[in-house]
Formats: structure tokens, sequence, C-alpha cells
């Protein structure tokens, strides 16, 4: 790991130490230190990163540092803070020493990102807790974690030097006890920086459970209350582990780590994942957790099986298979690649097809979730303003900050990407008369690039693909990746013996007439009224001219709220003029609006058995 603002890599005899340990749990603050044994004599500068790798927006994660004080030995040293991000402290005295930086962490973030802190569990990336010494990003890092003794911890960490590869460097090493008695205490390594912010770590009293994988241990925390069936947790995350292995090691089924670790937060409604090298965090809602005498895959189960083979496919594709531009991370501003639709949007492709390959769910729920993501993408117009690959670059800047026009402005390379890996699956499958697939195109760029740990440069993929297929790709990712042309998926699908439609406007599946819509995304202000959260291209609304901030008070003189606006709207017939009464910002207006039919972008994907060849294509593809 390096940054543009390090200025000498570390030297073999560098090391950094770390203590953590919940200081005071009600007011959610972790108490930390940092300490090495050879500052810059000028002054030693340390940063904190300002996003953390595989969430692609700027965070700050220093404004959570509260208090933080520099000591050399027992000799105060002064510290100064340069930036959001920079402390600098003055030049140590002179002769041999521990420079150690002591403060204090916020820590109420209950996500997948940053840190969390309360009576009941603690969790945390290192990116967002752990100052990097500058020049120390390639010295090797140990950890002492303070948990009261009631907890455990959870961490796919090294706990030895040996497994971390770095044991030749502790003879340096001095231990460092946190000074709290009644708890205990846990030392980890990390072999650099980078090691030590790709393992996050949760404290608790969560519930375990293990399970093997193509011979490797698994392992599952569960934080919060719950009622999950832990054993069929278990047997269908180990399906999905081991299809993945599989996948890109079909003759050794090696998996590239020793261990690892799935740290799930349960609360009341989440939705979540962040991938790292040989863990994933997640948060999912309490109701979507499998149940004991519930045998069936319910919705909210097949979305958390969703989310966990998709974070678990990046332990491959982005972790190891990394764009050329994250092979060496700027940890302190935004890092551009115009791969994500295939990073991201790929794997996404994977996640869902891995349960169908497994059987967790049946091939007619696979289709009807890309029925879904299809019809998802169709129904937006940002989708004819970005291709996927400015999608990807726009990251930083519109997908991870967006606003109320985003429907009608971006694309998501997730979604987008997904239909796209589809597409190239299936060509590749058509074209080379079902030689090839985009299997194949996975195994060599781990072959090539990941096991290598050498990047992928950008536009590189196409030529991959073409290489590894032997098919001519150029227009098809022209127009699927680089233009605004909605992907021509008919001719594809038909290979497969599945056949691609759009419901009638304003008519369900047994052609039962559908409510109608204004065209937006109503949600609720701070008072319960009605507030338009997106207004959406040739809706209802913006023809009529509401704009989102709008504020609906009443629909033909009465009176509505958040709570039976979009009761009201179902209750007449479409193309129904309405009078709508709404104030922008302070200023009561008055809107003409003519209800819509729901849009025709409702897609459906069919099966058919005919001819037979069609049916056997299908079935290879789905791997039944």
């Amino acid at each position: 790991m390096n940054s543009n603002r390090q200025t000498d890599s570390a030297s073999h005899h560098q090391l950094t130490r770390y203590t953590i340990a919940p200081k005071h749990s009600a007011a959610h603050l972790f108490a930390v230190t940092v300490s090495i044994d050879q500052p810059d004599p000028a002054g030693q500068r340390f940063m904190l990163p300002s996003w953390i790798p595989g969430s692609y927006m700027i965070r700050e994660f220093a404004r959570n540092i509260i208090t933080l004080t520099a000591t050399f030995g027992d000799t105060s040293v002064a510290v100064e803070k340069n930036d959001k991000m920079t402390w600098q402290c003055a030049p140590c005295p002179a002769g041999a020493g521990t420079l150690t930086l002591t403060y204090e962490v916020y820590a109420w973030d209950l996500s997948v990102r940053a840190a969390h802190l309360d009576e009941t569990h603690g969790f945390f990336n290192a990116s967002s807790v752990f100052l990097m010494p500058d020049g120390y990003g390639d010295a090797p890092c140990t950890v002492t974690i303070s948990a009261p003794a009631a907890w455990r911890i959870a961490t796919a960490l090294s706990q030895t030097p040996a497994m971390a590869g770095i044991a030749k460097h502790f003879a340096l090493e001095t231990t460092d006890q946190i000074g709290l008695l009644e708890n205990i205490v846990h030392h980890f390594y990390a072999a650099n920086y980078d090691e030590l912010i790709d393992h996050p770590v949760e404290m608790g009293t969560f519930t375990h459970a293990t399970f093997e994988a193509c011979g490797v241990q698994h392992h599952i925390a569960i934080t919060g209350k719950h009622r999950a069936d832990m054993a069929r947790l278990c047997a269908d995350f180990k399906k999905i582990c081991e299809a993945q292995i599989r996948l890109f090691e079909p003759e050794s089924q090696a998996a590239p780590f020793r261990e690892y670790w799935f740290l799930i937060m349960v609360v009341s409604e989440g939705f979540g994942g962040l991938e790292h090298r040989a863990s994933t965090a997640l948060i999912v809602g309490r109701d979507d957790l499998p149940l004991a005498h519930v045998p069936a895959v319910r919705p909210g189960y097949r979305k958390m099986l969703s989310l966990t083979s998709h974070e678990y496919f990046h332990t491959w594709n982005v972790k190891r298979i990394r764009p050329e531009r994250f092979m060496d991370y700027d940890l302190f501003s935004e890092n551009y690649t115009r791969q994500l639709w295939f990073f991201e949007g790929f794997t996404d492709y994977y996640d869902d097809l891995m349960l169908a390959r497994t059987g967790l769910i049946t091939p007619l729920e696979y289709l009807e979730v890309e029925a879904e993501n299809i019809g998802r993408v169709l129904s937006q117009s940002g989708r004819l303003k970005q291709s996927v690959a400015d999608s990807s670059f726009d990251a930083w800047t519109k997908y991870y900050r967006q606003d109320e026009n985003a429907p009608n402005a971006i694309v998501s390379y997730y979604q987008k990407g997904a239909i796209v890996g589809m597409a190239l699956d299936l060509t590749i499958r058509q074209r080379s008369n079902g030689a090839k697939s985009l299997d194949d195109l996975m195994r060599a760029l781990w072959n090539e690039y990941g096991k290598p740990a050498i990047g992928v440069p950008e536009r590189a993929l196409e030529t991959i693909a073409e290489t590894v297929t032997g098919l001519d790709l150029k227009a098809f990712f022209a127009e699927a990746v680089y233009s605004t042309r909605d992907i021509a998926l008919a001719p594809l699908l038909s290979y497969v013996g599945i056949d691609i439609g759009t419901r009638v406007p304003g008519v369900n599946k047994t052609g039962d007439p559908l409510p109608p819509t204004i065209g937006a995304r109503i949600g609720a202000d701070t008072n319960g009224d009605a507030k338009l959260a997106q207004v959406f291209d040739g809706g209802a609304a913006q023809a009529a001219g509401l704009s989102a901030g709008d504020t609906i008070i009443a629909i033909d003189g009465l009176r509505v709220t958040s709570n039976n606006i979009e009761r009201r709207i179902k209750s007449y017939a479409s193309a129904t003029t309405l009078e709508f009464t709404a104030f922008r910002r302070d200023e009561m207006m008055r809107f003409e609006v003519t209800l819509q039919a729901q849009p025709a972008s409702i897609c459906t994907l069919t099966t058919r058995d005919t001819p037979p060849e069609a049916k056997q294509q299908r079935e290879r593809w789905l791997n039944l």
C-alpha cells in the first residue's frame, strides 16, 4: 500500500504498534494508541484514510477523532493538525525512544464501513480508527485489542507473526498491554497497513458457527438478537462458497485464504455488505434470516443469500483480480477507474447465478430476479444519458452521492453491469457454440492477474475476453459498455430458450388493471407531510410542473399526508386530472396532474423448451 502523501517506504526494521479498547461504551468512544520507535527526526506525520476500499466515497473518517496527544517516552510532544486527515508532531528529543499518539475515536456509525460501539458490542474497520505513520505503510503491524471479559473477538487478522508472514520482525516487538484489568487482551498481526485495514473486527457476545468449504474453515458471527437457523445458514453458505471456489479453481479447489469470516450485524431494517480479502461485513434485517420452521427460501432470505454470494465472489473479483488503478491505493483521495461495471457489475451477475447453480433458488426464481433487474434499469431514463463505463468513473461523485435527479441522470454500474455480464456470457456461449463462457474469462483473469497480483489495465478486459474466447467482441463492448444504447437481449436469451417481453401498461400479470401513478417517489418530511423525493422524466408530476422537494398538502381540495397519499392516488383511474396543492419552500402552488398508467418497462422472462437445443443450452448456462 502506498500513498501520494507518503515520503519513504518502510525499512525492514520498522514496526507499527496499535492498541484499541472500548473506553466509554455509552459515549461510543474507543481508546486508541499508535506507537513507533523511529519517528522522523524532523517531526513525524500521521494520517487517517479518507475512504475505505470497496465503498467509493470520501467519508472523512478523521472527523471522528475527538482528542489526541503525543508522547516520546515520558515526554509530551506537541502535535498539530495540518489538514482534515493529517497530524504533524514536533521533532522528538534526541535519543532512542518510542513515539506514541493516544486518541479517542467516536464510534456510532452502524454500517459496514466505519466503527460502532455500545454496551452490546464493538465493531471497527481499521481504516476508520488506526492512524498510519507517514513512511510506515509497508511496515508490519501489531494490534492489541482489549475487550470486556464476556466478549469474544471475530476477525480474520493473523493471531501469530508467522501466520502473517512477518515473524522475523518480532525480535524488536515490545508487548503493549492496555490498562483495563477487567478486560481480556488479544494480539493480532498484519504484514503492512494495507493488510491491516482489510480485516474488520467484531467484538461482543455474538452467535458463532463454523463450517468447512473445500477443506477451509469458515466462520459465521451474528451480532444482535435473532432466531436464525444456524445449521441451515451454514449449509446454504457452504453451497455458495464451494461453488465459487470450484468456479475459479476447478482442479485444485483451493481457496485463496486460510480461513474466512462472515461478520453479520442483525438490525430491524437494514441491508448492505463490504468485501475484504478473508472476510465480509454484512448488515441484514432480522426478518431476513432463515427460520427452522420455515423451509422455503423467503424473499428476504433470498436477498440475504444474494448479498452473501456477492461479497464472497469479491474474494476473487476486486480483492485479488484488481483494476490496475487499485493495485496501489491512495487512501487519501479518489481513485478513478472505468472498470467498476466489471468488478461490481459482473459480481452482481454471478451472485444470483450462483444461487441458481447451487439449487438454493430455482431457475424460474432466478429468471424472476433477472427480469426485475432488467426492468429496473429500463425504467430509469438515466441509462440513456450515461454509459456504464462513465458510471464507473463517476462513482465517487454521482453513484455514491445520489440526489433527487439521479434516476434521470445516471445508470447503476451494479445493475447495468450485471446485464452486461449476462449479455456477454450468452454472447460467448452462442458465438462459440457452447464451447466457451464467461466462466472461462473469470478463470483466465484469476490465473493471469489475480494469482500473480497484477492489476488489470484500463480497457484491457475487452482484449482479454477476445483472447480467451477467440471471438471479436469489439462491437459488443462498444455498445454495451461505452454507449448509452440498450443491449439487444432478445436474440441472446432466445439462444437459451427464454423469451423477453414487457407487460401491457397499467396491467398486471393476470391482465387486471394496475393503479395509476404520478411518476415520482414520495417520501415524508419532518411533519409527516408528503414530500416528493424524486420526479421521473416523462412522468405525470414532471409534466404538471411538480419538482423534487415539493410538499403536497391536498389533492382536489382534500388533505393528504405521507400516510395516505398513495392510497388516494390509487383510488382514481388512469387519465384522471386532479388538482394538487403543494408548497415549494414557503410558497403555496397548484398543479393540474393527469394520472398515468404504470409504464410498460416491467420486464418478463419466460422459458420455452423448443427447439431442444435451446433447453440444453439453458441447462448448461444454469449448470443444472
